[in-house]
């Protein structure tokens, strides 16, 4: 059965040869056909995984970490695929497949690689002919790209937005399976989205997506930068390759135009190094960087009103310019200041960028107000901070708008960057007043070992563990953070934001930190309404 992402396709898909593939790509790809009799052979489609095949699929076999694609090319000519692209290893296995002999076989140095540009070629380059907008970094990719889909809808009639939320193409939408898609899904989606009217597309790209290619087959019109922060590792092996990776992004023939926060070194380092021409935003107000870059934020009122900042934005003319952030603390001014210059470097007039980002929607699982202070209840925040200086960041936006105590969740994924573990619950003991230690996502690592580990770093700040709770449950931590908050009390839950699962010992159960608060809430409610009903009874 086809998954949701085999189901996002357009409609009217064209039909390509593969004689018409090798001789079109073949000289710059390195492609070449195993059997010269596989040349009239037509496709319809190009995809990646096997369960997403449609029948007509060009199915594109990939070496994986632990298993070669090839294996799964039976699976795939059983569900209709009618070619498979490959490496010679992925040729070798393919003749131990059954089924797979029947099929023409395209051969590439890297199959993965070519997915991109193979996948574009199909659907005659669609990036080519909308408005493409990518963002990348550690933090803020998501609120900085729903920041520029606003300002773009400002712009056009319809939009795209694709990342670790959601694929919305106008009002459609389905869940994401992952930050950046792979190339054959990210083609077929921009393809989709011109059949659907959109005339400019907003999309997330994570570090691990430029390493394996995902974002092959596209020349984005302008791409930003957020910041560089410790998360990762365990893939990129040190910041530098961390940062290496990142800076795949700005490559000639990847993006046109780029802009890029230059609050930290590894913005500056790319704004300097950077093959495209880059404009640079400084958000730190009296920063040094300030004088130097394009665009600063040179006065901020944080957390207005208790929700959003304004902020004045200096421009390369020297002129200034009011703007806003829906969102409370400086990180979100940082991520609406990139997102101004980003939509205007796409081609939204500034001041139609400045208004629809200061009036953009609240962002699932990005300081996403679940409950609001009164009646008894503390104000209630989710949000997706998973690193140090995320968490950092988000517990110094929310104090300011705490009359009371901040009361934190936290955890930290399994299977990740062990490192930042006790760094985090270190963060958690010297920023929030009550802390509960929780599972995020264990995945195949023993959950006590990983909260051990947090609860390490919480210990080096505060030794006698006061007012430090732990949970096996990350619901039930959820409920003892609220029983242990006030009314002026802020409890903010953060690691997993809009996240519908949570992935346990291989097993994913669906699970949403929105839902628990809401939950708790109309329990609550409930609750204090079946007492009132019987003191009403009591007096009657």
């Amino acid at each position: 059965m086809t998954s949701p992402l085999g189901r996002l396709r357009p409609e009217h898909p064209p039909v390509r040869r593969v004689g018409a593939l090798v001789s079109a790509l073949g000289p710059s790809l390195g492609l070449s056909l195993a059997d010269a009799a596989g040349e009239d052979v037509t496709f319809g489609g190009v995809t990646m995984a096997s369960r997403d095949v449609v029948p007509g699929d060009l199915f594109v076999a990939v070496p994986g970490l632990k298993v070669h694609g090839a294996r799964f090319a039976g699976d795939a000519v059983a569900a209709g695929a009618v070619a498979v692209l490959t490496d010679a290893a992925g040729a070798e296995l393919l003749r131990d497949v059954p089924g797979a002999d029947a099929v023409p076989v395209v051969l590439a140095g890297s199959p993965r690689a070519v997915a991109g540009p193979v996948a574009a070629w199909f659907h005659d380059e669609p990036a080519r002919r909308l408005v493409t907008v990518g963002v990348t970094g550690t933090n803020g990719k998501t609120t900085t790209t729903y920041f520029v889909d606003a300002a773009l809808r400002a712009h056009h009639a319809r939009t795209a937005v694709l990342g670790t939320v959601e694929l919305r193409i106008g009002e459609d939408a389905v869940e994401s399976p992952r930050t950046t898609v792979e190339a054959p899904v990210l083609q077929d989606l921009l393809a989709l989205a011109l059949e659907r009217g959109a005339t400019a597309l907003t999309t997330e790209v994570s570090s691990h997506a430029l390493a394996l290619g995902r974002v092959g087959g596209v020349e984005f019109d302008v791409v930003g930068f957020t910041n560089l922060q410790r998360d990762h590792l365990d893939f990129h092996g040190d910041m530098e390759g961390y940062f290496r990776d990142k800076a795949r992004l700005f490559a000639a023939g990847q993006a046109r135009r780029g802009v890029v926060v230059v609050d930290d070194a590894w913005g500056r380092r790319l704004a300097a190094e950077s093959p495209v021409p880059v404009e640079t935003v400084a958000t730190h107000v009296g920063a040094p960087e300030a004088a130097d870059a394009d665009w600063a934020v040179v006065s901020a009122d944080i957390g207005l009103d208790g929700v959003g900042s304004r902020f004045t934005l200096r421009g390369p003319d020297g002129a200034e310019h009011e703007a806003a952030s829906p969102l409370p603390g400086l990180v979100n001014v940082s991520n609406a200041a990139l997102a101004v210059v980003l939509a205007r470097a796409a081609g939204v007039p500034l001041d139609v960028a400045i208004a629809a980002v200061g009036a953009a929607h609240a962002i699932p699982g990005r300081m996403e107000r679940v409950v609001e202070r009164g009646d008894g209840w503390p104000l209630c925040l989710v949000d997706y901070a998973h690193t140090p200086d995320a968490l950092e960041l988000a517990l110094a936006a929310v104090r300011p708008i705490t009359p009371g105590r901040l009361v934190l969740v936290l955890g930290s994924d399994g299977d990740r960057d062990q490192g930042k573990r006790p760094i985090m619950g270190g963060v958690a003991a010297r920023l929030a007043d009550v802390v509960v230690v929780t599972d995020e996502n264990p995945r195949s690592e023993d959950p006590a070992a990983i909260r051990a580990a947090i609860l390490d770093g919480v210990r080096d700040v505060r030794p006698d563990l006061a007012d430090v709770h732990e949970a096996t449950s990350r619901a039930q931590a959820i409920r003892d953070a609220l029983a242990l908050a006030g009314d002026r009390d802020t409890v903010i839950v953060t690691g997993k934001g809009h996240e519908p699962t949570q992935e346990i010992a291989g097993v994913f159960h669906r699970y949403n930190d929105r839902d628990v608060f809401l939950a708790a809430r109309a329990q609550g409610v409930q609750a204090q309404d079946l007492r009132l009903h019987q003191d009403q009874e009591q007096h009657a």
